[in-house]
């Protein structure tokens, strides 16, 4: 199959009406060696520049572990209307290693006016019955074409791009309204914050710890330049899980809330280099509770203090910044993701 997977790495330009045919060609050209696996249907959208040579690598990766078929569209809303399509399959060595498990990807660049033929691209080349999940790089435009809605399951995107929070959660907002409320919100700036999230609840896991949540008076986070609504969301977890309301003023280096008790708990939000959030710490009177990245590795550094003195530590698995990881992250865990749209709504005027 040597001449075949070198055809189809580096993807076949095909004509738009020839799409189907020619990738029955492809799976034939493959034969006994060549399994096609599709567990859901992933469209990726974006505008950026060379943004099909760097998303066909990334879904490259993704595919060694989420079987789909991919959709990948670059778009440029300027320039003369042309459309050009290709299609590749990406392989991956099965467990028993007799034959290659390949998902295969639909690739189209679409220039001018054809860049809004977004709804009619995705539908007609879906893999019926199966999930749809639209990864949209990028911010949203306004206004939405509802018609897309009709047919996804998951909107992936990263609120940490957005330059204004409030008027692209709008969107989004409208385009669950549409969907009937079906659609799942997915948002990587609050993957970003998985493992952190693990991390500091296991502090609270035993009964005997629990009581020490309504001793929460401060929390200090560390986030990265660029991060800091990385930051608010993680702040926002706190205030919903533990029914904090904002105050209503801010301190002039981070948040000020007021828990079920009526008692101030100060958020304070600091810009230090490193990962996204770098560290956090919690106080309960003279006990922090603290997890920071490990400089050397991937891992959390999960630490206990009392009166200053470390009485605890141990390592985590770390979340890693880059967008393969992200998305394998969000792909495996799935879920509604009711925890998120609760953390946005406690912070939402602060993002």
């Amino acid at each position: 199959m040597s001449a075949t997977a070198e055809t189809i790495a580096v993807g076949m330009p095909v004509e738009i009406g020839k799409i189907d045919r020619e990738l029955k060609k492809l799976w034939e050209q493959g034969g006994e060696m060549m399994a096609r696996a599709s567990l859901i249907n992933l469209a990726v959208y974006s505008e950026a520049p060379d943004s099909l040579n760097a998303n066909t690598q990334i879904i490259a990766h993704i595919t060694e572990d989420h079987a789909c078929r991919a959709i990948v569209i670059a778009a440029t809303p300027s320039g003369d209307d042309r459309v050009e399509a290709w299609i590749s399959a990406h392989c991956h060595v099965s467990r028993a290693g007799s034959k290659h498990v390949c998902s295969e990807q639909i690739s189209f660049a679409l220039t001018g006016s054809f860049s809004r033929l977004l709804p009619n691209i995705v539908f007609s080349h879906l893999d019926s019955d199966l999930p749809f999940y639209l990864w949209w790089q990028g911010e949203f435009h306004d206004p939405m074409d509802a018609q897309l809605w009709a047919w996804v399951d998951r909107l992936i995107f990263d609120s940490q791009t957005w330059g204004d929070f409030a008027s692209q959660m709008q969107l989004v907002d409208t385009a669950r309204v549409e969907s009937n409320q079906r659609i799942t919100l997915c948002d990587l700036n609050w993957t970003r914050l998985v493992q952190l999230r693990l991390a500091l609840a296991q502090f609270f896991d035993q009964p005997a710890c629990v009581p020490r949540l309504a001793e929460i008076k401060r929390v200090e986070i560390d986030f990265a330049p660029g991060y800091r609504s990385t930051g608010v969301l993680l702040t926002g977890w706190f205030a919903a899980q533990l029914g904090w309301m904002v105050g209503e003023s801010e301190t002039e280096t981070g948040l000020r809330f007021t828990d079920p008790c009526g008692q101030v708990v100060e958020v304070k939000l600091q810009d230090v280099a490193g990962d996204p959030v770098s560290r956090c710490s919690i106080f309960c009177g003279e006990m922090e509770f603290r997890v920071e990245d490990s400089v050397a590795s991937d891992l959390l550094e999960i630490s206990h203090h009392v009166g200053g003195k470390e009485r605890m530590r141990e390592l985590m698995p770390a979340s890693r910044n880059e967008p393969v990881a992200l998305m394998r992250e969000e792909l495996m865990r799935g879920g509604p993701h009711r925890v998120y749209l609760r953390a946005v709504d406690a912070v939402r005027d602060l993002l």
